[in-house]
């Protein structure tokens, strides 16, 4: 059963850190543009699928796509994605440029950092609550072992909310750096 409720709070802390990845810093990151979808072929369709995203210098972030007439696309997926990026044609691809992110921005971003983490930690609180229940129903096992399993469960959970801790602090850190 544990090994069970630790995979199910493991996908919580990656779903937590797939959101954190997601959060513009002063750096810039091809995961920032993950759920932008392009119009390929009448179909929307992740950047990832349709060209290469690469990080050239640590504020720039170049886009190639595998066919040319999907620079425009990509360049308007962007901008409607409201990301607070503004796109350039070069060439055959498209530079995305990080702009400098204001004092008031960074305060909003570790806000929402906070939140995500916080959404994290809840689904982490629910799953031990459903084991704990599950441990309860169990009428089968002695009163010394399931006082011993929520014992087990609530070691687990803080385990898992620490990691979602560590990884909230490493964010803050790196979205409030200058």
């Amino acid at each position: 059963m544990s090994a069970e409720l630790e995979a199910k709070m493991e996908k919580a802390v990656e779903a937590t850190r797939r959101e954190f990845a997601r959060l513009r810093t002063g750096q810039a990151s091809p995961a920032i543009l993950n759920d932008v979808k392009v119009d390929y072929y009448g179909t929307l369709t992740p950047i990832s699928q349709v060209a290469t995203v690469k990080s050239p210098e640590p504020r720039m972030l170049f886009v190639s796509p595998w066919e040319k007439q999907l620079v425009d696309p990509i360049c308007k997926a962007i901008l409607a994605a409201n990301l607070g990026l503004n796109p350039s044609k070069e060439g055959d691809g498209v530079r995305v440029a990080m702009p400098i992110l204001t004092a008031e921005r960074r305060q909003e971003l570790a806000k929402m950092a906070k939140k995500h983490a916080e959404d994290g930690r809840t689904a982490i609180r629910n799953l031990r609550r459903e084991a704990n229940d599950a441990v309860k129903k169990n009428k089968e096992l002695p009163e010394d072992q399931s006082k011993k399993d929520i014992e087990n469960i609530q070691k687990i959970t803080d385990k898992f909310i620490g990691m979602i801790d560590a990884a909230l602090a490493e964010k803050e850190a790196d979205i409030l750096k200058v």
